[in-house]
């Protein structure tokens, strides 16, 4: 019956070697993961249309100069009676002119009427200026966010890759683990089939090696769901997203012997944002302070008219109010202003000025924020390499004891339970070890991001 266990279990791993092998596929580089991210994210398309969207609406301020030229022309046929007096215009009040006499004369008179209006508001102490400023600091304002958008999808992807390197070696040791465990119950079986071990150890190694399997399955699931994000991201078939492992000890060693070399001088995208939103706020506040400024119109008008009522009030047929029998013209220089917005613009200005500090505010929070981030990411890389210089004892020594417990546990010295000590100790100790070595590599790609470095780091994987 053990033997039976034995023989299936080695078919089941068999196959799940030979199926994991049918499924390699070439390594991709993370470069041109990057370069597909760049070109089939979904996010950046939408941020890229959104910067659109703002220059167009900056082409659309530029129009505001424009002067307003309306025609109109109309042809009516009614009375014409007509009394003296003024009135307030409300709602649609159809005008008379001309036609006072002492009775109504409901005989239909025909008119028609063809008006070219111009007005032009060709000054308006620096509004249109300041619309067209405004206008360029909201698309300054875009362009930023989309740099932001696309630095925070490259650092994810260099991210993600990392992690898919990192999972790459856990599941090696994860395999290897499960290796180990089976060498225990191969072992564990000839000495329970030779009557030196009870069939308890047996059943034991058993569950360890379904908790070493069960593992190995969570591993793989991260390894997939990883696969899966970075394919949404670069439009390829998330099974052809193999990190290049190859690629990976070139970086360990490049690192250790040329660390990279940091320009502090750039200005990190987050900032450029908020420091374009602070720029934005103050235009904002010179449009405020302009827009209730005095505003000086040109104003033209021609026009022509006809009537079938004659100048002494004879009434003619309806075909003689047809056709222009009269044109006018007139120009007018005019200035407006409304001395109530005096209040209106010191109130707006006010909270104007407060939505200002609170940009910059934000904005110096930010570059606290990143020099915090630059301190604690150098701080984090020199407690990396102390770490990582450390570990490969404890992995030296735990593969030393392992060894040495199974040695034991064979010649009948110790039990089960002394070699899974030690064999889980081996395990940790290997799991450490690739935890150390990824988390320095985080550390230092936490310093680059911060230090918007990111080029230095991309050269270190070419």
């Amino acid at each position: 019956m053990f033997k039976k266990l034995v023989l299936i279990g080695h078919v089941f791993f068999s196959c799940g070697l030979f199926c994991h092998g049918q499924e390699n596929h070439v390594p991709i580089k993370l470069n041109d993961l990057l370069s597909s991210v760049a070109q089939h994210a979904p996010s950046l398309r939408t941020d890229y249309i959104r910067t659109q969207v703002q220059q167009a609406r900056a082409t659309e301020v530029k129009n505001n100069r424009l002067p307003s030229l309306q025609l109109s022309y109309q042809a009516d046929v009614g009375s014409n009676n007509n009394v003296p007096g003024p009135y307030f215009g409300f709602g649609l009040v159809p005008t008379n002119n001309g036609g006072i006499r002492a009775d109504n004369n409901y005989r239909a008179v025909s008119a028609n009427l063809g008006i070219a209006a111009l007005q032009w508001e060709f000054y308006n102490f620096g509004a249109y200026h300041a619309q067209d400023q405004l206008a360029r600091s909201e698309v300054m304002v875009e362009n930023r966010r989309f740099e932001q958008s696309k630095y925070d999808l490259q650092s994810f992807t260099i991210y993600s890759y990392l992690q898919l390197l990192k999972l790459h070696d856990l599941i090696g040791i994860q395999s290897r683990s499960i290796s180990r465990n089976q060498e225990i119950r191969q072992s564990i079986f000839a000495l329970v089939k030779s009557g030196i071990r009870a069939g308890v150890d047996t059943s034991m190694a058993d569950a360890e090696i379904s908790r070493s399997q069960l593992s190995l399955i969570e591993l793989e699931n991260q390894q997939q769901q990883l696969q899966i994000q970075l394919s949404t991201l670069a439009g390829i078939p998330s099974a052809q997203i193999v990190a290049d492992t190859t690629a990976e000890k070139i970086l360990f060693e490049q690192v250790k012997n040329s660390p990279i070399e940091l320009d502090g001088s750039r200005q990190h995208p987050m900032v450029a944002y908020y420091n374009a939103l602070f720029d934005k706020t103050k235009k904002e506040e010179k449009l405020i302070a302009s827009s209730y400024r005095p505003k000086v119109f040109l104003s033209g008008a021609v026009w022509g008219r006809a009537a079938s009522v004659h100048s002494d009030n004879h009434y003619g047929s309806i075909g003689e109010g047809f056709g222009l029998q009269r044109g006018n013209y007139l120009v007018g220089l005019g200035i407006n202003y409304n001395l109530f917005d005096l209040q209106r613009k010191k109130v707006k200005l006010n909270t104007q000025r407060l939505m200002v500090d609170e940009a910059g505010q934000k904005l110096q929070e930010q570059q606290a924020n990143i020099a915090m981030n630059v301190a604690q990411s150098a701080a984090e890389v020199k407690t990396a390499e102390r770490r990582l210089k450390e570990i490969p004892r404890q992995t030296t020594a735990a593969n030393a004891a392992y060894r040495q417990k199974f040695s034991l546990y064979k010649n009948g010295l110790i039990d089960i339970v002394e070699v899974n000590v030690a064999q889980n100790m081996l395990y940790q100790a290997e799991r450490d070890y690739i935890t150390a070595k990824y988390n320095y590599y985080l550390a230092l790609f936490h310093q680059v991001v911060a230090q918007n470095n990111v080029d230095g780091f991309l050269q270190l994987f070419k």
